[in-house]
């Protein structure tokens, strides 16, 4: 796949060319002719005449340009951050406090080495004062957020269905606490009434962010809620979506304050589950224009089934012929397939089609295999290109205990042990058991040879072969 970059560095580079070979010498124009200021005294000074030989005239040498340092990006996500009471209760300290740094612990290595780091909240941070809450209407404890600024995330997605399980007072207090609290990172999805300006349009904002390495992310969002990210030279266009509030009919109270993926009726509210929101390609199109790399977030697909449904791959396609180079979905609570998406227009999109959780406490096994999606990117002076070897889905566990208190970690597939396996809490379910066996089998079945291992991804070293145009 190839996305162009605009050729701004052309640009500078033919403006440092001119100033280095000059054009004319001191005394002429652009044309040859002697400049203004020079004329006269051209005119009116006789020769002089010297007996020593003149010397010769040896060439400039021509400067040579500096070949382009090309350089790699990476971008990961997680999926749904799926705070039932059981992870809730797990980052209560014993002065009452909360904390969730340790929800994050495990992929420390992962968030460091990334330079677009994205993670889907799936659960609103609708206030602290309403009380934390778990199915069917969520609410988590703000300390949730800070915790995802403190591990690195710079990119934070609130489009899920559960988005507006505290109503319009959970959205409103929500998107206060990233703008206020947390203005590094860059949240997507929702808007908070004060998140409009006096003509009813979303405020454009603006944040500095951290990237891998040292490097700083400067970010944007428009009045479609779009947002933007630039790393070094290269800008990140990231749009959210979901399906819906988990409700067929969206209520007037919240209608524009979710950015929602399937059309609907904006005079009575009637979703269409079947068909796109028109709005998801007019907005994929416009940051085209404006980004190098375009990354379309969707809350989708049908709860529990490893298969993506015919709607989703419906709107991939759309979606890829409309201009997105990444799409990374969430919602069904279990891993789905990667794959290239090849559009009759030409255009070509890696597609991850559910990540599956992060973190939660479900009761099905095949829930607690989840996954990373890691893309890299190669840029180059005048492209930037996916390295189809380098890309691809991270298998991770999510291992929690029985009792009250229950989150213990998320742990790579690589590194899991049946030991852990036998002693996961999802036993205290009843008949329910989990092994390495079936999870290394299930990661087999559903990611195939886009599965990656860690850090095998980080290569150095790029062949032909492995960067895709």
């Amino acid at each position: 796949m190839k996305l162009t970059i605009p050729l701004r560095r052309s640009a500078i580079l033919l403006a440092l060319l001119l100033t280095l070979t000059g054009c004319g010498d001191l005394f002429t124009d652009a044309s040859g002719q002697l400049s203004p200021e020079h004329t006269d005294s051209a005119a009116s000074t006789p020769p002089v005449f010297n007996s020593t030989p003149a010397p010769t005239p040896t060439s400039t040498p021509m400067p040579t340009s500096t070949p382009f340092p090309e350089y790699d990006l990476s971008l990961m996500m997680v999926g749904d951050n799926l705070l039932h009471l059981g992870i809730i209760r797990s980052g209560q300290q014993e002065d009452g406090s909360y904390n969730y740094d340790m929800l994050y612990e495990n992929i420390s290595q992962q968030l460091g080495e990334a330079d677009i780091k994205i993670i889907n909240q799936e659960t609103i941070l609708g206030g602290n004062d309403l009380g934390f809450s778990g199915f069917p209407f969520f609410n988590s404890p703000t300390e949730v957020g800070d915790a995802i600024a403190s591990a690195g995330f710079n990119v934070v997605l609130h489009a899920s269905n559960h988005a507006a399980d505290q109503k319009l007072q959970g959205l409103n207090h929500c998107a206060a606490f990233w703008r206020e609290q947390h203005p590094e990172v860059m949240m997507l999805g929702i808007h908070g009434e004060n998140d409009f300006d006096e003509n009813g349009r979303i405020a454009p904002r603006t944040g500095s962010a951290h990237a891998g390495e040292g490097q700083t992310a400067d970010w944007r969002t428009d009045e479609r809620g779009i947002g933007y990210m630039t790393v070094r030279d290269v800008t990140f266009a990231v749009l959210n979506y979901t399906y819906g509030p988990n409700m067929e009919v969206i209520p007037t109270s919240i209608m524009g304050h979710l950015n929602i993926l399937c059309d609907y009726n904006p005079q009575s509210g009637q979703l269409d589950f079947t068909s796109l929101n028109p709005q998801v390609l007019e907005d994929i199109a416009i940051a085209r224009e404006q980004a190098d790399v375009v990354v379309v977030c969707p809350h989708w697909g049908t709860e529990y089934v490893t298969t993506p449904s015919s709607y989703q791959e419906k709107f991939a396609l759309q979606m890829t012929e409309a201009g997105a180079d990444i799409i990374i979905g969430t919602h069904p609570h279990v891993v789905q397939p990667v794959e290239w998406i090849e559009a009759e227009n030409g255009n070509r999109c890696l597609c991850f089609y559910s990540l599956g959780n992060y973190v939660s406490t479900q009761k099905e096994g095949i829930c607690m295999l989840e996954a990373m999606a890691w893309v890299t990117l190669h840029v180059g002076e005048q492209e930037v290109t996916i390295v189809e070897s380098q890309s691809g889905a991270i298998p991770l566990v999510c291992q929690y205990t029985s009792g009250r208190v229950r989150f213990e970690g998320v742990y790579l597939l690589q590194n899991y042990t049946q030991e852990q396996a036998a002693r996961h809490g999802i036993r205290s379910y009843g008949g329910v058991t989990l092994s390495l066996d079936d999870l290394l089998k299930w990661s087999s079945e559903i990611f195939g040879d886009s599965t990656l291992r860690w850090p095998d991804v980080l290569g150095e070293t790029l062949s032909e072969s492995a960067v895709s145009q």
